[in-house]
């Protein structure tokens, strides 16, 4: 749906349009006197803009709908009419729509033809198109959604007026679903869970955009990064560090200075030289590449690390975690040989695979990134594009993952990768970008010796399959809700004795777990059993256990997990066994 949302060849669009003129015909009968502003079809819906002497509510909303219904029901024709500006203007001012004259002079001056949709009694200013009869559109196909202030063609030196929009689709079936998904997404909006989970904060002493990570977003933070280097290491990746500052001329060499300086912050003058806050790991991963002769017998050669970058992004564009000024990567480089890129790209992609099986990620496929047919934009080599171009897509068809192939998109040293994801709620996110670059091993002189000693150029692979942490993060707590797998959970375990009696065996308990390196609380409050047991629900915590006589003299737990009534009496050390299989295993106990 959204794709041709604004393709006025679609029936979604002149389903919207339409909808937007009823709108306006049944305000101007509850408000005879209002001025009409622009009424546009828009991504899931339209809205109507008015100048109103008594503003209305959302106390109005089901009467508005209610009149909209019995002017769908009439059978009103759309009408189109191509009328000359001088009658047009005469029209609008015998009917004081003021705003709608100034509009046609505006089309006038630029030459536009102009055109007038009636259907009914109600006319309006419009270049269509429209449903042909107003019974075509589904009587619950639409409802009123919010209402909002709009300056008069966006500028605030001109009136403010009221706009009211609409939610609208082919069907009621339709419509219901994105109201579902989109109560679902305000529900888990990262932001919204962190007021109640306490993961990260972001304070105006510190700066816009540097999110303090509290313990319960570092737990999260530690976790993915420890799954990250297990990982990796089983991949063959040797880890690196690099410091947060450099000299200027190490992103002149890059080419990221001065086109990149707007996304830097600015730099700091030390001992008469220039150093920047590193704004990506690529650079210093090349000078550890160059320290030592190589040889092709040691490629390929892959270089990890948790970097923290710093990026100057424009304040309006924050939000949360999913837009900072200071990100963790999880990034890495790849130098190989033109014969082994294509099998190190497969095993980039086969790992994100595995990540996102692994979270439960089932709605992904990748977006391939072209240079334009002229490459004149991109590296000035447009012998290597084709071959590098045709050697990503071989392998991304050999992983079997659906992509598109988009031109003019690509990075300028090379062809890249995006990972699509879509979340629990529908919303598309770019989960990570790998990119073949052809560029940066020429700039710094990288090279490797052949089998017969002379001086290769190696290819390199950027690729960061988890992004940046921040990112990462929220889109991790927005798709389970907060409420984490026993491995990524901030409390894994809450421990909850009945009666004070009992408080020393749950302390007992918790020691044990707890020199197994589990994150373990006891709610030993003086809060009613009833409410710890909401409490537990309230924290999300995966796995409560109740301990009281019986528990206690059988040397036993009450088990139940986050979000199920049901509760298992097992031994102590069965459920030792069971929750450290699992957290060692990084299970999700929903899907065992």
């Amino acid at each position: 749906m959204a794709r041709h949302a604004l393709d006025p060849t679609s029936e979604i669009y002149r389903l919207r349009h339409s909808l937007a003129h009823v709108l306006a015909q049944a305000v101007l009968e509850i408000r005879p006197n209002a001025k009409l502003g622009f009424g546009p079809p828009i991504e899931h819906g339209f809205y109507y803009d008015f100048d109103l002497e008594a503003p209305l509510t959302p106390e109005d909303f089901p009467d508005l709908e209610k009149r909209m219904r019995r002017i769908i029901n009439s059978g009103q024709t759309f009408e189109r009419e191509e009328v000359g500006a001088e009658e047009m203007s005469t029209r609008l001012e015998e009917s004081r729509q003021s705003y709608k004259v100034e509009q046609v002079q505006d089309l006038a001056a630029q030459g536009e033809a102009l055109t007038l949709y009636r259907n009914g009694p109600f006319w309006d200013l419009c270049e269509g198109p429209h449903v042909l009869n107003t019974k075509e559109i589904p009587g619950n196909c639409f409802a009123l959604d919010t209402l909002a202030g709009a300056y008069w063609k966006g500028s605030e030196q001109n009136t403010m007026l009221q706009r009211v929009y609409g939610l609208a689709f082919e069907s009621k079936l339709e419509l219901r679903d994105f109201q579902e998904k989109r109560r679902l997404a305000l529900e888990r909006d990262h932001r919204k869970l962190n007021t109640q989970q306490h993961y990260f904060v972001i304070e105006e002493e510190v700066g816009k955009g540097l999110p303090l990570w509290m313990p319960n977003g570092t737990v999260i933070r530690d976790e993915l990064e420890k799954l990250a280097k297990e990982w990796e290491f089983l991949g063959g990746y040797q880890r690196v560090a690099t410091p947060h500052i450099t000299k200027e001329n190490l992103y002149h060499t890059s080419g990221h200075l001065p086109y990149y300086a707007d996304s830097m912050f600015p730099p700091m003058e030390v001992d008469g030289e220039k150093l920047y806050l590193k704004p990506m790991n690529c650079p210093h991963h090349h000078m550890i590449y160059k320290a030592v002769p190589r040889s092709y017998r040691d490629l390929p050669v892959r270089f990890a690390e948790y970097g923290t970058c710093y990026r100057y992004e424009q304040s309006g564009e924050l939000a949360g975690l999913l837009r900072v000024r200071a990100l963790t990567m999880n990034d890495a480089h790849i130098y190989c040989t033109p014969e082994q890129v294509k099998e190190e790209f497969i095993r980039v992609m086969r790992l994100h695979i595995d990540y996102y099986n692994l979270f439960g990620l089932q709605n992904f496929w990748m977006r391939l990134s072209l240079a334009e047919e002229d490459t004149t934009k991109f590296v000035d080599d447009p012998e290597v594009w084709p071959q590098a171009e045709a050697l990503v897509m071989e392998a991304m068809d050999e992983v079997e993952i659906p992509y598109e192939a988009v031109r003019g998109e690509a990075a300028f040293y090379g062809p890249k990768i995006d990972f699509q994801v879509s979340n629990v709620v529908g919303r598309e996110e770019t989960a990570s970008t790998n990119q073949l670059d052809l560029v940066m091993a020429g700039r710094f002189e990288l090279t490797y010796k052949g089998a017969v000693g002379q001086d290769h150029t190696p290819m390199i692979i950027h690729r960061a399959p988890l992004g940046t942490h921040e990112r990462f993060c929220a889109f991790l707590i927005e798709h389970y809700g907060g409420a984490f797998p026993t491995w990524l959970a901030p409390v894994q375990v809450r421990i909850i004795p009945v009666a004070p009696t009992f408080s020393e065996y749950a302390h007992q308990l918790r020691g044990e777990l707890h020199r197994d390196f589990l994150r373990i609380e006891v709610d030993d409050s003086h809060d009613s059993f009833g409410k710890k047991i909401r409490n537990g629900a309230t924290a999300k915590i995966p796995n409560l256990l109740i301990v009281g006589g019986e528990e206690q003299s059988n040397q036993a737990v009450t088990w139940q997990r986050y979000g199920s009534k049901a509760r298992e009496t097992v031994a102590f050390t069965e459920f030792q066994s069971r929750i450290l299989e699992e957290n060692r295993n990084r299970a999700d106990w929903r899907n065992v």
